[in-house]
């Protein structure tokens, strides 16, 4: 099976992620999407985070609908801080039996050469890129790289820090999250 796997802290997961996820399990040459709840990830600070177990909830709640979407607490089992390379290398390990490729945004794209190991990330594995609004530009190296495979996704402008902040000033938000998940984020009083 081809498996897409989306990182991210899912802090929270919200239906920017869903439509992303969802769009490229439909329209990209994969079988699944596995949304990979980070721990920690090296970019982002832990004291912003809810604890592990919370954030993964959240992710089973808004994909239990989605046959081709599913939650992965993969690197829970990892030593932290998280690093794709090491995630990939325990996969490849624990299911041989898959074929896996990372999705990203742009924005990640034009950073991607000061993630730990890209080169080896980037012989071993296709990237699945959708589009963002971001500054910056894409390193000439990854342009026309075979194993950069462009996807035409709709463009998302949803962050979890505004929702957490909008939660925060007691804005509706529900809109931007999956029924399921805001339910269970009111419930818990989370961000606030």
């Amino acid at each position: 099976m081809k498996i897409g796997l989306y990182f991210g802290t899912f802090n929270p997961i919200h239906v920017g992620h869903l439509a992303i996820a969802n769009h490229m399990a439909e329209n990209a040459d994969l079988d699944q999407v596995w949304l990979v709840v980070t721990p920690l990830s090296p970019f982002k600070k832990k004291k912003t985070l809810l604890a592990n177990h919370h954030r993964l909830e959240m992710v089973y709640l808004a994909t239990e609908t989605y046959d081709k979407l599913q939650p992965s607490d993969i690197e829970f089992k990892l030593p932290e801080p998280n690093y794709t390379v090491n995630t990939l290398v325990h996969l490849e390990e624990k299911f041989p039996q898959h074929e896996f490729s990372l999705l990203m945004g742009e924005d990640n794209l034009k950073s991607f050469h000061k993630w730990k190991n890209y080169e080896a990330i980037l012989a071993n594995y296709d990237l699945y890129v959708y589009p963002r609004i971001s500054d910056g530009t894409i390193p000439e190296q990854f342009e026309q790289h075979p194993k950069v495979k462009r996807v035409a996704a709709p463009i998302m402008e949803i962050s979890s820090t505004m929702i957490r902040r909008s939660i925060a000033e007691n804005k509706n938000i529900r809109p931007l999250l999956d029924a399921k998940v805001w339910q269970f984020i009111d419930e818990m009083n989370f961000y606030k």
